[in-house]
């Protein structure tokens, strides 16, 4: 009578209690396949399960074209006229106001203003203005979101670009791309969540370093996979003469096996980490040979990216290589092009610059728009600081240089639920100063995470008794550079 009562009261028959425990276990297997990590036992230093955004996001993948060396604002996307006006003057010290100098200029007695030597026109309904350096990324205006008060702590490129990957000016920190991989995981399992690019311009160059796309404190699966500039773009990926595919997954699962034996005697999670790296090479020698084979593209996208796309190692080689990463599900693909350091010489060198950057840079995005893949990318452009509105040593009309300046420059967005058409903050005419919607890098990596789909403050990872994250304690998400 009694389980007669029960029966009744909670409605449960066998057949509906092995019907619903069906469907939850489904449901469980389910979850354990979209997120590896979901029903992971034991204390977890995570905030959020891998592979799980905190909210719907706006974008899916970035792809981050950094500029390294600083380009000059005022030779590409903040245009300030009264700097011809007023060339050979002196930088009122108003204006600077004891700013921080590095020790290239402080010695300097005058600080010389110059003009941009080559001109600006306005483009698309947004009428940006954009130098005559970059006449393909104007073109493109009403797609992109230009940000002219972009500022930061770091007066030199080591700090500073070390700053702008990683949220801290010193080194073991995990870089934007490490930290898009940890929260976030891959799309494809073929390949890693992260991908880094290098290329050299012609201009004068800063040297990257491999703390630019570490994993620091995080399982090293999260940090960035360098790909060659020559014709084999992953070394050692093929397998070696007298080894065949069958005879290296023999190898690695015994290696596997060696290892999680390992595992077990000292807990060290850099041992399962390498596990998978191993593995993770394994399918890359399916994936990466066709992926990474330019040759066979199109007459129309060569055309659209330039001819030298098809060169290995180049610029718009890598642009293109990172149009195919991204589209196979490439979480995060960082390209670094050097060459943009112009503290003499500035018109030639940067001319030489952007001549290598303009057209393919235009074309990832016109490119990633015609596919229908600009939304869910986001595209970032730019580099670590700006450049001073005074002359570095002696001044001529036509050949000039400008030192570092970390109070107010210039970057551009894309595409990922930027608003298009948008030209974002303000600097005073003298270019020197943020009057207007101030961008610190803090603020920057807030807002590419919200896009993501990440809460900031959220997704932290505990190391020595501390929950780090990559802003860092501050930042804040930017609601006018958002669609």
């Amino acid at each position: 009578m009694e389980n007669e009562f029960l029966k009744n009261r909670l409605n449960i028959t066998r057949r509906h209690f092995f019907g619903q425990a069906a469907a939850g276990i489904g449901g469980l297997a389910l979850g354990s396949l979209l997120v590896p990590d979901l029903f992971k036992g034991g204390e977890s230093s995570q905030a959020m399960p891998l592979g799980l955004a905190h909210f719907a996001p706006k974008a899916k993948r970035v792809i981050y074209l950094c500029q390294n060396g600083a380009p000059s604002q005022y030779e590409s996307f903040d245009h300030k006229p009264l700097l011809n006006k007023m060339a050979g003057t002196d930088l009122p010290e108003s204006i600077r106001g004891g700013q921080r100098l590095t020790g290239m200029t402080a010695s300097q007695d005058k600080f010389p203003l110059v003009g941009s030597f080559y001109g600006f026109k306005q483009y698309g309904k947004s009428g940006a203005f954009v130098s005559d350096l970059f006449p393909h990324i104007g073109s493109i205006a009403d797609d992109l979101c230009i940000i002219r008060t972009m500022n930061t702590d770091a007066i030199n490129h080591d700090p500073a670009l070390t700053f702008l990957q990683t949220g801290a000016q010193v080194g073991n920190r995990p870089s934007m791309g490490a930290w898009m991989s940890y929260g976030l995981g891959s799309e494809n399992k073929n390949l890693p969540a992260f991908c880094v690019l290098l290329s050299r311009g012609r201009g004068n160059g800063q040297g990257v370093y491999s703390k630019l796309w570490t994993n620091g404190f995080l399982d090293s699966t999260h940090q960035g996979v360098v790909f060659s500039s020559s014709e084999d773009p992953i070394l050692y990926l093929n397998d070696v003469e007298g080894i065949d595919k069958a005879g290296r997954r023999r190898m690695l699962d015994q290696l596997a096996e060696l290892n999680h034996e390992g595992f077990q005697e000292n807990k060290d999670p850099e041992v399962e980490a390498k596990v998978q790296q191993y593995e993770m090479a394994y399918r890359m020698q399916t994936a990466v040979p066709e992926l990474t084979d330019l040759s066979k593209e199109p007459d129309y996208i060569v055309k659209m990216y330039g001819p030298e796309c098809l060169v290995p190692g180049t610029y718009a080689a890598n642009v293109l290589l990172a149009r195919k990463l991204s589209e196979s599900g490439v979480r995060f693909v960082q390209i670094y092009h050097q060459g943009w350091d112009s503290h003499g010489n500035l018109p030639k060198e940067m001319a030489m610059q952007a001549q290598d950057v303009d057209r393919s840079s235009a074309a990832l995005i016109t490119d990633l728009k015609q596919r229908g893949l600009l939304d869910e990318t986001l595209v970032i452009w730019g580099g670590e600081f700006g450049r001073t509105n005074y002359c570095q040593g002696q001044y001529t009309l036509d050949n000039y240089g400008r030192d570092h300046h970390p109070r107010a420059y210039s970057i551009f967005m894309a595409g990922g639920g930027v608003k298009p058409g948008t030209v974002y903050g303000e600097t005073d005419e003298f270019g020197y100063n943020v009057i207007k919607d101030p961008v610190h890098i803090h603020d920057f990596h807030a807002t590419v995470q919200h896009l993501m789909g990440i809460n900031h403050e959220q997704l932290t990872y505990k190391h020595l008794g501390r929950r780090y994250r990559l802003t860092d304690v501050a930042g804040n998400v930017l609601p006018g550079l958002i669609a």
